[in-house]
């Protein structure tokens, strides 16, 4: 697996990042062992950076991942968020919480949930419109002194609360949804992160999975999975975006390759310093994305891909709109 480096001096890991979520939650039902045995696949194949999240199951996902910690925890680089609260009432409703005090809690908790002493990448997953950057990020600072976190990130932040963080303590990475159906961060974002070489990593690289091109319908998705209620897969925006893909699948399969690794090679090839961070719970998948690393894509690739998935052309949010208040605005 080739590396990357985080920004201009921050952290080297492998040029794919493995997301954890969907294998606790959200995608349908869960299977532990496969989950495990995904883990361990990973890092035979040299993925060594996992993300992961306290909202994520909420907090089983971290749990699962003990498990695959144990006896080489010196050979993963960890990513964990804090700062979405969720409802215990309402499995749809999202809060977030970016206070001092919370971040320290919220640590300590993902810590013994991992069952490790030190994260190497500790997110603000959500930015608090009643805390001011700085606070937070103070607090995050403590921890490294602490030694209990390595680098600091954040997750879905504008450019100019990325800058007031950076002043307070170097922010390693920025996480935010980037792939050929959202390109937000191109704006303002990717130039603030290569003006102060903070590096990017890019989560949902498949557009949830529709970039693969094996959905066809939502009558794909379990009972329980939650694209069920995703904009972009509803009605006619489904069919609109799936003319996208196909278009994509004609590219890829000329290449030789499938729509995956074309959608995750176009976004490596797009800067040295992005990371895609996909999300999958069996080894299936994961032997097939992580040939993407070895795959080059041309100036003119590039351009006839972008040619074909216009991004004005997607059709629909990118969450639902309680989802989407928790963003930043553009």
């Amino acid at each position: 697996m080739r590396q990357r480096t985080l920004g201009q001096a921050g952290p080297t890991v492998s040029a794919l990042a493995l997301g954890c979520m969907g294998m606790s939650e959200f995608y349908g039902q869960r299977d532990d062992r496969e989950s495990l045995a995904t883990l361990d696949r990973a890092l035979e194949l040299g993925v060594n950076f996992w993300d992961t999240a306290d909202m994520y199951g909420p907090y089983t996902n971290e749990e699962l991942l003990a498990h695959a910690l144990k006896g080489r925890r010196e050979k993963i680089f960890l990513a964990t968020k804090f700062g979405i609260v969720r409802d215990s009432h309402n499995a749809l409703k999202r809060g977030v919480n970016g206070h001092p005090d919370y971040v320290k809690t919220s640590v300590e908790a993902s810590l013994k949930r991992l069952g490790t002493d030190y994260i190497d990448l500790y997110y603000q997953h959500r930015m608090d419109p009643d805390v001011p950057i700085e606070e937070t990020v103070g607090a995050m600072a403590e921890l490294v002194q602490q030694g209990k976190v390595r680098y600091l990130g954040l997750s879905e932040v504008d450019a100019t609360r990325l800058k007031r963080a950076h002043q307070v303590h170097p922010i390693s990475a920025v996480q935010s949804e980037y792939s050929l159906w959202t390109r937000d961060a191109e704006s303002q974002v990717f130039a603030t992160c290569q003006e102060l070489g903070i590096g990017f990593v890019a989560y949902s690289p498949l557009g949830r999975g529709f970039l693969s091109g094996t959905i066809q319908s939502p009558d794909d998705f379990d009972n329980d999975d939650f694209r069920r209620t995703h904009p972009r897969f509803q009605g006619e925006n489904f069919t609109r975006n799936l003319q996208l893909v196909e278009a994509v699948k004609d590219i890829a399969q000329a290449k030789g390759i499938t729509p995956s690794q074309l959608a995750l090679a176009w976004i490596m090839a797009k800067n040295p310093h992005i990371v895609p961070l996909f999300g999958t719970k069996r080894r299936q998948y994961l032997n097939e994305n992580v040939l993407a690393a070895d795959i080059q894509l041309s100036a003119e690739d590039l351009t006839t891909i972008e040619r074909v998935f216009p991004i004005e052309q997607v059709a629909g949010e990118r969450y639902r709109k309680e989802v989407m208040q928790l963003l930043p605005k553009a």
